[in-house]
């Protein structure tokens, strides 16, 4: 697969290929986000914040390697944040495709969202100009054991979706890391070996990528081929 073409131009047919990043931990997220950017001429990173959906709304950003190229807020459908990611995400997507400009869609999901709902989404939608090419769950090894041991509420750690959501920040983290074909791993000076052995055992079958020292994109791309 060429990842280096810089716009659709001639092939404008080909649906545009989506990536999502999630992960509660938020440093490697973006700086994995930040890497595909970089690496994919063309690219262009969406970002839905949630934590705007106490005031009624979600604040959606969509940028590029040189900033930020417009921004704009959905109102919560039923209260529900997730729900108003859900709405406005595909049609947002469609935008950029039928504009032709991008190759590549990073969707990035906000910390407490859970990549396997956004997936079946956009993979519903395929066929109207969009593709799912893959899932990424970034992760810096330093705080996988700490995630997995923390019994908080999402809500008490301020990482509620929506005022009902009774997740807990340990079942969240496990399903964002289990789900994820692709693990970006960030090069962390706290993690220690066994941290790495840990993330192994947990997700044996991952493909793990160091953040900013492998082919992310190939890997990404590749994942639910």
């Amino acid at each position: 697969m060429d990842h280096t073409h810089d716009g659709r131009g001639a092939n404008a047919a080909r649906p545009m290929d989506t990536v999502i990043v999630g992960g509660l931990h938020a440093d490697a997220r973006r700086a994995a986000v930040d890497h595909l950017l970089a690496t994919v001429p063309g690219s262009v990173a969406l970002h839905h914040d949630l934590s705007t959906a106490v005031r009624g709304t979600v604040v959606r950003t969509v940028r590029d390697t040189s900033g930020v190229l417009s921004t704009g807020e959905t109102p919560l459908v039923n209260d529900c944040a997730c729900c108003a990611l859900r709405e406005d995400l595909v049609p947002e997507l469609r935008r950029l495709a039928d504009a032709g400009l991008n190759r590549l869609a990073v969707v990035e999901l906000w910390d407490s969202v859970e990549p396997k709902a956004m997936a079946e989404v956009i993979a519903a939608h395929g066929g109207e100009g969009i593709r799912l090419g893959g899932v990424v769950t970034a992760v810096d090894p330093a705080l996988l054991l700490p995630c997995l041991g923390n019994g908080d509420d999402l809500m008490d750690a301020g990482l509620a979706a929506a005022p009902t959501d009774q997740r807990t920040v340990a079942d969240t983290w496990a399903r964002q890391l289990e789900y994820a074909p692709v693990l970006a791993v960030a090069d962390s000076a706290e993690a220690d070996d066994e941290d790495r052995a840990l993330l192994t055992q947990l997700h044996p079958t991952a493909h793990q990528v160091p953040i900013g020292h492998g082919d992310l994109a190939c890997a990404a791309l590749a994942g639910f081929d």
